[in-house]
């Protein structure tokens, strides 16, 4: 007779709380900036939004404001140190940096700092040519057959770019995905037992980059149908911390009057009557988000100019 063994399993919820300070996109974490806000759900949490709200701010001392379910991951390798089976519950939250957290170990960093690669404000990247396609390409010519070979360089090609194919910007996942399945970020070799990939790019505890990756990815692919923006801006705020902080999150620049016509269109924002002060050069006016498009916007949708570009 077989003894059956039941593994426990544990369910974590995760924070990946986003903020844009001075035209840079940032993210809440934890222990030395390697993980994100997380904490186990318990029964006395009356749902797991209340509970992640709850572990963010015990952790962190700053409150949630905007906040989404983003992904449940709950792959069969998934384990903590008792080899107990963890299924995280991810949350996207968007809010303002309100300065230092008060808590040790924890505090805001530019998410550029782990995906260096995913930053094309001032174009391509230099480590995507220098470092990521050679090796990617050595990757794909191991590749079992020729069958293999071509599927991965069919892969290599639409998440990064090659061959004429274009950036997408919204496949942030995609594209640590595959590094991760080629072994060239720092987590996909301590799973095999030790050693760095030497790639830039700071690397997480657990699978909390791959959580990150897609809290980017989500919030990149919505800023274009959604005003969600701005929870990110203060009260006021002018036409160009507008401008900064989408291109900050969508990792390119946008054309200036392209951008501008389409808020205008839109019918967005409202001057409040103000100017900007203390900045070199000609006062800038200050705007403010119409609130009371919110519903229609829910309803209709809004866009913004994040056609594709080179």
């Amino acid at each position: 007779m077989t003894e059956s063994v039941e593994r426990s399993v544990h369910a974590e919820l995760v924070a990946v709380l986003v903020a844009v300070t001075q035209g840079e996109p940032r993210v809440l974490t934890t222990g030395d900036a390697s993980a994100l806000p997380a904490g186990p759900f318990e029964l006395s949490h009356r749902s797991l939004q209340a509970g992640l709200r709850a572990w963010v701010e015990a952790q962190t001392h700053h409150p949630l404001g905007y906040v989404e379910q983003l992904y449940t991951f709950a792959d069969g390798d998934r384990s903590d140190e008792a080899g107990a089976r963890v299924i995280s519950v991810s949350y996207l939250a968007l809010t303002r940096e309100a300065g230092e957290t008060g808590v040790a170990q924890v505090g805001w960093q530019d998410w550029y700092r782990y995906f260096p690669w995913e930053d094309r404000r001032a174009g391509a990247p230099a480590v995507i040519d220098a470092q990521i396609v050679p090796r990617l390409l050595d990757w794909c010519a191991q590749g079992a057959d020729e069958a293999a070979r071509a599927r991965r360089r069919q892969r290599a090609a639409i998440t990064f770019g090659l061959d004429g194919a274009a950036w997408n910007e919204d496949m942030v996942l995609q594209r640590y995905e595959l590094l991760f399945e080629a072994g060239l970020v720092d987590e996909a070799l301590r799973r095999r037992g030790g050693g760095a990939s030497g790639l830039p790019g700071a690397s997480m505890r657990h699978d909390h980059r791959r959580i990150l990756a897609t809290g980017i990815a989500r919030l990149r692919a919505k800023i274009k149908y959604r005003p969600v923006v701005f929870e990110l801006m203060p009260e006021q705020f002018t036409l160009l911390q507008l401008q900064q902080a989408v291109e900050a999150l969508a990792g390119r620049a946008l054309h200036k009057q392209n951008f501008r016509r389409l808020i205008e269109q839109q019918a967005l924002v409202e001057e409040t009557g103000g100017m900007a002060t203390g900045a070199a050069g000609r006062p800038a006016k200050l705007f403010r988000f119409r609130r009371d498009v919110l519903l229609e916007r829910a309803i209709a949708g809004s866009k913004l100019p994040l056609s594709r570009g080179p």
